[in-house]
C-alpha cells in the first residue's frame, strides 16, 4: 500500500459532481477530489485507490469503472429519473506524519480529546506515528424530477440523508444521520462546508444528537459537503505497520436555487 508523508492540516475527500442536477439520458460527470474548505485537485481515476465505486437508485446498485486516468474519475449515464447516489470507497492508504505537533493539530481538528492520553497509554512513540486511512464518499444527484430518497448502503461509516435536498421542504434543515457500522453514531462532530458558484466558502461544526441526526442549516443555490472521521485502533483491514486508523465518511449534495 502507498505510503505518504503527511503536510500540517487534515485534508478532506470528496465527489463533487460537474452538475447536482441532470436530465435523464445527460452524462453525469463527477470528480473524486482531495483538499480543503471544499476547493481541492481533481483525482484521475486509478484501480488501486478504489475498492467500491458504484451508484445507487430506486433500490438498484450499478457498478461504475474507469480506465486509468480519466478525468472527470466517474461518468455515467442515467436514463431514468430519480435521485441518484454515488457512492466511492478507497482502499486502506497508510501515511507517516512528520512530527508530533501535526498529530496533534489533526487530533484537536476533528475532535479527538482523548487521543494524546490513550496514545501514551499503548507505550506508542511520538516519532513516526503511522496512521491507515479509508474514505468513505457518497455524493446525491438528482436526475429530472429527482424523485427518492438517500438509505444506507453499508459502508462502514456514512452519511444518509433523511430528507431530498432536490425535492422536499429544507427550511428546518436537512436531517442527515450518521451511521458506523451501521448503527447511529451520537454525539459526533460534522463538519459542514457550503460553496456558491463564486466557489465562496463558509465552513461550519455540528453535533449528532443521540439518534446520529443532525440538521444542516442550508441555503438555496449552495452546494455542501458533509466530513465526519472515525480514530480507532487498527482493524485487521488497516494498512500493514499503522498505529492508528482512520475512517473519513463526506457527503455532498446541493440545493437547488430560488424559483
Amino acid at each position: 500500500m502507498p505510503v505518504l508523508v503527511a503536510g500540517g492540516k487534515a485534508h478532506e475527500f470528496w465527489i463533487e459532481p460537474k452538475k447536482y442536477q441532470i436530465t435523464p439520458g445527460e452524462t453525469l460527470s463527477a470528480d473524486l477530489k482531495n483538499g480543503e474548505m471544499f476547493a481541492g485537485a481533481a483525482q484521475p481515476w486509478y484501480d488501486p485507490r478504489n475498492a467500491r465505486v458504484e451508484r445507487r437508485s430506486g433500490g438498484e446498485t450499478h457498478p461504475i469503472t474507469g480506465r486509468p486516468g480519466d478525468l472527470p474519475a466517474l461518468r455515467v449515464t442515467p436514463e431514468a429519473q430519480g435521485l441518484i447516489a454515488l457512492v466511492h470507497q478507497s482502499t486502506p492508504t497508510r501515511l507517516t506524519y512528520k512530527d508530533w505537533d501535526t498529530v496533534l493539530s489533526f487530533a484537536a481538528h476533528k475532535d479527538f480529546p482523548w487521543f494524546e492520553e490513550r496514545h501514551a497509554a499503548r507505550g506508542l512513540p511520538q516519532e513516526g506515528v503511522r496512521e491507515s486511512y479509508t474514505r468513505y464518499n457518497k455524493s446525491l444527484v438528482a436526475v429530472g424530477a429527482g424523485d427518492g430518497g438517500d438509505a444506507p448502503t453499508r459502508l462502514e461509516v456514512e452519511f444518509v440523508a433523511l430528507a431530498n435536498p432536490y425535492r422536499d421542504d429544507l427550511s428546518g434543515g436537512l436531517p442527515v444521520r450518521l451511521l458506523y457500522k451501521g448503527e447511529p453514531r451520537p454525539d459526533a462532530q460534522v463538519e459542514v462546508y457550503a460553496k456558491d458558484d463564486a466557489g465562496t466558502v463558509e465552513r461550519g461544526v455540528l453535533r449528532t444528537g443521540p439518534d446520529g441526526v443532525v440538521k444542516v442549516p442550508v441555503r438555496p443555490g449552495l452546494s455542501y459537503l458533509l466530513d465526519h472521521v472515525v480514530l480507532r485502533e487498527p482493524g485487521a483491514d488497516a494498512a500493514e505497520g499503522a498505529m492508528w486508523e482512520s475512517l473519513w465518511a463526506s457527503l455532498t449534495f446541493a440545493v437547488p436555487g430560488a424559483e
